[in-house]
């Protein structure tokens, strides 16, 4: 029987000497042993090893790294230290971990499993925690799949035999408290394949902080104790209704925003000084960060995220960039998080095949590959990978003050065949090709998010004709707050980039837009998209000479912010930059010391003050009620014209799409007296020709089917807005 009971020890022994065991809390720590307690550690750096409470040494079983101790029982203390020295001399004092019994409740297990733990990150990743007065951090992680997973670090050098971790059983999370471990420690997830035996190295799927690319081992954080000061705001978003309120989007990627003599990257903490400041005087309302998720490429933008729950490290901290959302609130600025659900990359060290088998993806590649972009799907319908998702929404809006995300391809989740040739999609279990899964998971994250942190939005970028994306999910809506119009943005750059003469040919690229406008909130956008890949900067699809070119530009932006919708300018779109934008470098900020870009600079800024002053321009962005066409049949003369109003308010807004100056060019008005210019975009202040109109006061002459009309001079390439 002796004998026996050796030879299962010795098993076991191999097992972990192999790092091959599932259950390493059944062979160490203490465990009751005929009429004694043994004390079993395996310590592979270890040359002795002693109790550090009564000196006592443990003995090393022979040609082992194994040490026992056989104690009588209530010898020893609750919780016992050890004391040992390494191979090189060095000596060393720590709890056992193996001596802590299990640390996550069942209840926590249970709300995973079932996809409804909002605060999962709070639980699973690398978090400091004590028992029993005893400081330490407590690593978990999901791998249901896996054999064996330990918690490897610059605290056991990164040797997965030192702390293999617990397995909870059924729920498939593994777990182990490293006591005496401390924040700033780096760490890692070591896997073994069930199957094959292959082991994996994996990053924290949790982690909220990693090292600087190209590096990518998880951090523990210290606890949250940043003092917030952006109470006001956050109250002050709950009040508002942000439908009938104006939103100017500056949308930013802040690695190429500005950088810093050297050529580095500015930190948060810098950012917080420059764009804000810059934001704040050019009258933005908000920023939209393109994402600030961890990323181990550059060149991806941050749309190909490893790290769910922790802002890039190449611009600093988590506090850190807590200071610069709560720098922007002080200052009057929201932010918006671009945020990536839709796909992740294959990178070996992060979530493909996490534990050895597709977790967070699909295993058929029919659903979960994207093919064209070399990125993974994920499986929508797994609770736990559903959870992830919603827990990450649910981090960025609660832990960092965000006001909301902007949730990134998200036509590439409603439709299973996306993008994908005729036999590499599986239709679902009514043979259609929507992602019923996918769906299910929208309208649980936008009715999560909303109920949890009112006053938050989440955008949609979503490019097809899918109904009611921003309906509300009670009626068969996808329940965002608002969707990219990427109608209209094609189809006002393809009109815009036709020369004048030929504009008349493509009128109703420019009309078409106000048949759909209501049907969705919708926010206009002239994003990153539209000036990477070799389309140009935007200055440079309009076409003529230098100066028809800016011209173009200013109507462009008077177009986009006099008509329904809520605003979004990719960052040096502003001032006209020249060139393709570039996330390797930063801003063309030179091109300023020239008349034609300081002129689209102050445009903007004068449109984002207007746009706030004047109710008219954004109080019925997503209805009806505040816009009528003047005219939108002038196909020859290619001029438009149209009403932004409310109920206190009425503006007329003219453009002229021709290089040509129309004089006495007369509109209907529906209202008797006196029209003011309040803006031209051809004054001399934007580097403009200066054409345009004082005072026009209108005549009873009936007009365009209203009873009053009024005699203007419409500026070349240019457009007025007059206010009753």
């Amino acid at each position: 029987m002796k004998k026996q009971s050796n030879n299962a020890l010795d098993s076991d022994a191999i097992k972990i000497m192999e790092a091959k065991h599932h259950d390493p809390f059944s062979i160490l720590g203490r465990h009751p042993k005929n009429d004694h307690i043994q004390v079993k550690v395996y310590l592979p750096y270890a040359e002795t090893v002693s109790l550090s409470h009564n000196g006592a040494a443990l003995n090393r079983i022979p040609d082992t790294d194994f040490f026992e101790y056989n104690a009588e029982p209530g010898r020893l203390p609750a919780h016992y230290r050890l004391s040992w020295i390494d191979k090189d001399g060095n000596s060393h004092e720590n709890y056992d971990p193996y001596d802590f019994g299990p640390q996550l409740p069942e209840f926590d297990q249970h709300l995973f499993g079932e996809g409804k733990h909002w605060h999962i990150y709070q639980k699973l990743g690398g978090h400091l925690h004590s028992v029993d007065g005893i400081a330490g951090v407590l690593f978990t992680v999901w791998a249901p799949n896996a054999g064996r997973v330990s918690v490897v670090g610059d605290f056991n050098r990164w040797d997965g035999r030192c702390n293999p971790m617990r397995s909870l059983g059924g729920s498939g999370i593994w777990e182990l408290f490293v006591p005496d471990l401390q924040a700033g420690c780096f760490y890692k997830f070591e896997i073994l394949n069930r199957n094959t035996h292959e082991v994996l190295l994996k990053t924290d799927p949790y982690g909220q902080q990693f090292e600087f690319r190209p590096n990518t081992s998880s951090i523990v954080v210290h606890e949250n104790n940043y003092d917030w000061q952006d109470q006001q705001w956050l109250d002050d978003r709950v009040r508002h209704n942000w439908l009938h309120e104006p939103m100017s989007i500056y949308e930013v990627h802040l690695g190429s925003w500005r950088r810093d003599h050297l050529g580095n990257f500015l930190n948060y903490r810098e950012l917080a000084v420059q764009l804000v400041d810059y934001v704040k005087e050019m009258g933005f309302s908000h920023i939209e960060l393109l994402p600030v998720t961890e990323h181990p490429l550059d060149a991806s933008w941050g749309y190909q995220t490893t790290g769910y729950f922790a802002p890039t490290s190449r611009h600093g901290t988590p506090d850190d960039f807590r200071y610069f959302i709560d720098t922007c609130h002080q200052n009057g600025i929201g932010v918006i998080l671009d945020w990536v659900p839709a796909h992740f990359p294959k990178d070996s060290f992060a979530l493909a095949r996490f534990d050895g088998s597709a977790l967070y993806e699909h295993e058929d590649p029919r659903k979960g590959e994207h093919r064209d972009w070399g990125t993974l799907i994920y499986n929508y319908g797994r609770n736990e990978v559903k959870n992830f998702l919603l827990a990450s929404a649910m981090f960025w809006l609660e832990e960092f003050h965000l006001d909301g995300l902007r949730v990134d391809a998200v036509a590439s989740m409603l439709y299973l065949d996306y993008s994908r040739n005729e036999n590499d999609w599986i239709p679902n279990m009514y043979g259609g090709n929507e992602n019923l899964e996918a769906i299910d998971f929208l309208r649980e994250l936008n009715t999560v998010t909303h109920d949890q942190h009112p006053g938050t939005v989440m955008m949609a970028e979503e490019s097809t004709s899918w109904p009611q994306v921003t309906r509300p999910t009670w009626t068969g809506g996808l329940g965002f707050s608002m969707k990219w119009n990427m109608g209209w943005m094609h189809d006002t750059l393809a009109y815009m980039s036709q020369e004048p003469i030929h504009r008349k040919y493509h009128h109703d690229q420019l009309t078409f837009g106000m048949l759909y406008a209501f049907t969705e909130n919708f926010c206009l956008p002239f994003s990153h998209d539209e000036v990477v890949h070799g389309k140009g900067s935007l200055v440079n699809k309009m076409p003529g000479d230098e100066w028809q070119r800016f011209a173009n530009l200013r109507l462009l932006y008077t177009l986009m912010y006099t008509y329904p919708g809520k605003k979004l300018l990719f960052m040096g779109c502003e001032f006209g930059q020249g060139s393709e934008w570039n996330f390797n470098r930063p801003l063309d900020w030179y091109v300023l010391d020239y008349p034609h870009h300081q002129g689209i600079q102050t445009l903007v800024k004068d449109l984002n003050h207007l746009y706030k002053k004047h109710p008219a321009l954004y109080q019925h962005d997503f209805d009806h009620h505040g816009f009528d066409w003047i005219d939108c049949h002038d196909v020859q003369q290619s001029i438009i014209s149209y009403r932004r109003k409310t109920e206190n308010e009425n503006l007329i807004v003219i453009l002229n799409f021709t290089p040509v100056p129309r004089e006495e060019y007369r509109i209907g008005v529906p209202l008797e007296g006196a029209y003011t210019e309040i803006f031209n975009s051809d004054s001399g202040y934007y580097d403009g020709s200066n054409v345009g109109n004082g005072v026009a006061l209108s005549e009873p002459t009936p007009w365009m089917n209203q009873p009053y009309s009024i005699s203007l001079t419409l500026p070349p390439l240019g457009a007025v807005i007059l206010k009753l």
